[in-house]
């Protein structure tokens, strides 16, 4: 079942359920990037309540060049009552994972670096799809937006159809001091990055960087995929793969599933 609270509300977002009669297996927010709106994280947001998560998608953080602490400060408020709206009788469903993309990555990644979050804001894990880099050239025109997003043309028609989507904030430069806090942080908790290596906006090498410079830290490229990575044609293969992560969390960061032996 999904729901969806129209944005100028108490907060826009997208609630998606696991099944009647299965119990959860835990909750995931999911933090969207420049320009998008929660509902067209739907598809993610389905497929990941199908497999017994509590999902809840929120707006984009608005992060500007100024007051970065203030504005992380508001974030992280701003997603602990997220989480906590999520609640049933039983209280939120534990573990609580962070899935973003884009500046949401960024956001996330930075706030995660702050010596002074509080232990029980933490999520367990975090999931940070598209992370960008200094790069900003979207095009002048929605379709060169669209070729740098995605080759999905499900996902072109969700984002050229949904109204809420803001057009052409691609071209805005990410603030200088977010990308800072973003590849300066430590994550203490585990981490999968996932990037396209199609991805115009993507610092590679600074990803790869960050992502070894973490203790529990995973790095997986998408062959092919574009800057909307949670969205593009790969979308099944990626799902699988925060699935397959969410599932080793589980399981102390063991892998399920040992390959012994391969023949591809």
């Amino acid at each position: 079942m999904t729901e969806y609270t129209e944005p100028g509300e108490a907060a826009g977002h997208a609630d998606h359920h696991a099944p009647e009669g299965i119990r959860t297996r835990g909750t995931i927010v999911v933090v969207p990037g420049r320009g998008e709106s929660p509902a067209i994280y739907a598809r993610l947001g389905r497929r990941l309540a199908a497999d017994a998560y509590r999902v809840r998608v929120v707006e984009a953080p608005d992060i500007g060049p100024d007051d970065l602490s203030g504005a992380l400060a508001r974030f992280g408020a701003r997603l602990a009552d997220a989480v906590a709206g999520t609640a049933s009788g039983d209280g939120v469903v534990q573990p609580v994972v962070l899935v973003a993309a884009d500046t949401g990555a960024a956001a996330v990644a930075a706030l995660l670096g702050r010596t002074d979050l509080p232990a029980a804001r933490l999520p367990r894990a975090v999931v940070l799809a598209g992370l960008p880099g200094r790069t900003a050239a979207a095009g002048a025109t929605w379709e060169d937006e669209l070729d740098v997003r995605t080759s999905c043309p499900v996902h072109r028609a969700t984002l050229t159809h949904d109204p809420l989507v803001r057009r052409g904030l691609l071209d805005a430069p990410v603030p200088d001091a977010l990308l800072a806090a973003a590849y300066g942080g430590g994550a203490a908790v585990p981490a999968l990055f996932l990037v396209g290596d199609a991805d115009p906006l993507a610092d590679r090498a600074a990803v790869a960087h960050l992502a070894k410079s973490l203790p529990r830290a995973r790095l997986g490229v998408v062959r092919g995929a574009h800057h909307d990575v949670l969205n593009d044609v790969q979308h099944r293969s990626v799902a699988a793969e925060i699935v397959t992560f969410l599932e080793t969390l589980r399981n102390e960061l063991v892998p399920v599933i040992a390959v012994e032996s391969s023949g591809w």
